[in-house]
């Protein structure tokens, strides 16, 4: 068996472990989730158990197989371990490379020195054997090598993915900072949205909770629509990668709706109807462009309404620009939350923001809220319980308190 390490966003490694345990257990009798670190999900199988994560997984960052593993002191101990694995079984000396390092506590002045050590290692094992060495390509690699270093602990891995697996191969234009797809199908999983469940997006943007959910609804698995770095190893078994895909069955279309979006921005509704289209959901997913705060429940009955709000600068598209914005966060969201209250009832509402203040500022208690980080900046995903008769306990407070 092959020890695989699975990066995915901070906050997000409890629903990507359970989500590889599910791909284990509808796809792989050999698939085994391990442990679960600040970052993300360590777990093993066969090299063609890492075909299946890259293909069904939606909150992985990449599938990292790992080559080896020592403790170190210098450079020179990493260059040893790197020099000794056989990376001529996996990629040609006519391939490109790439080398990556992290680090966390480790004692190491320079981590560019390292990654260099690390490159040069590969490339003299090459030089030994081939009297030729790889290309390094930082754009575009055919291999990408990472480089993992704690205080006393190296590991270094062999990236079977390729570029980042939030890029799902259907994205080809974003609104103003777009949510990564693995962030988003991360999000949905923690709210405990299931397809047939009614789902609202009232800040849309480029649609790509939408759109997750929408794949998700038809049977598309994340990586059906693009390529991996597993395709050009030395020994990539085609023919269970076609096996696998050929088994990918799609799921019937619904008959009503059950996924509805909207907007402020008329360019960012049909932004998202064109990515609904290129990301091959074939059945109706309902879009307006209205205002945030002047929006209705789409559907009778409860439903989830889960949505990425502008914060910062992107707050100013949505009001008076003479407005200086913070007064204009202020105004929006309050208007949102009396929406929420008035309209909403019985729905569970989930926003993601950085602005850590936001219940404060829509005028409602959250009943949970979960950290992440968007990148390197921490975010909340807030939850708040809808109920029946919110709008009006305020008023029946004085009145309590009174008896």
């Amino acid at each position: 068996m092959t020890s695989y390490f699975c990066p995915c966003p901070r906050g997000m490694e409890a629903a990507l472990a359970e989500e590889i345990a599910e791909i284990a257990q509808q796809h792989s009798s050999t698939l085994k989730v391990h442990n679960q670190v600040p970052g993300g999900v360590h777990c093993s199988g066969t090299l063609v158990d890492s075909y299946r994560i890259n293909l069904h997984s939606r909150i992985a960052s990449r599938v990292l197989m790992r080559m080896g593993q020592r403790s170190y002191s210098t450079e020179n101990d990493i260059y040893d371990l790197v020099l000794e694995q056989p990376w001529e079984d996996w990629f040609g000396v006519d391939h490109t490379i790439r080398v990556d390092v992290t680090a966390v506590k480790s004692p190491l002045r320079s981590l560019e020195f390292t990654t260099l050590k690390i490159k040069d290692a590969i490339c003299d094992r090459f030089r030994d054997q081939f009297n030729k060495r790889p290309s390094v390509d930082t754009r575009e690699p055919d291999m990408r090598i990472v480089g993992f270093l704690d205080q006393r602990n190296f590991i270094i891995y062999l990236d079977t993915s390729g570029e980042a697996l939030f890029k799902r191969g259907w994205r080809e234009e974003t609104g103003d900072a777009p949510l990564r797809e693995n962030l988003a199908a991360g999000m949905l999983r923690v709210a405990g949205w299931k397809p047939g469940t009614p789902l609202f997006d009232p800040m849309c943007g480029s649609g790509t909770i939408l759109i997750e959910a929408a794949q998700m609804v038809q049977g598309i698995p994340a990586g059906a629509r693009r390529r991996f770095a597993f395709e050009k190893f030395a020994d990539f078994d085609r023919d269970a990668w076609q096996e696998m895909k050929a088994a990918i069955k799609a799921n019937p279309l619904p008959t009503e709706p059950t996924i509805f979006g909207s907007d402020i921005s008329g360019d960012m509704v049909e932004m998202t109807r064109h990515n609904l289209k290129i990301a091959g959901i074939l059945f109706d997913v309902p879009l307006k462009q209205i205002e945030a705060q002047h929006v209705s429940p789409p559907v009778d009955g409860p439903g989830i309404l889960l949505t990425n709000p502008p914060y910062g600068e992107r707050i100013g598209v949505r009001g008076d620009s003479t407005m200086a914005p913070d007064d204009m966060a202020a105004s929006f969201y309050s208007a949102l939350g009396t929406t929420l209250k008035q309209r909403f009832a019985g729905w569970t509402v989930f926003l993601f923001t950085a602005d850590l203040s936001l219940p404060k500022l829509l005028r409602l208690k959250e009943a949970r809220k979960t950290p992440f980080f968007n990148g390197a900046l921490e975010c909340r995903l807030f939850r708040f319980d809808m109920v029946a008769g919110y709008n009006r306990r305020e008023e029946a407070k004085p009145k309590a308190a009174s008896e």
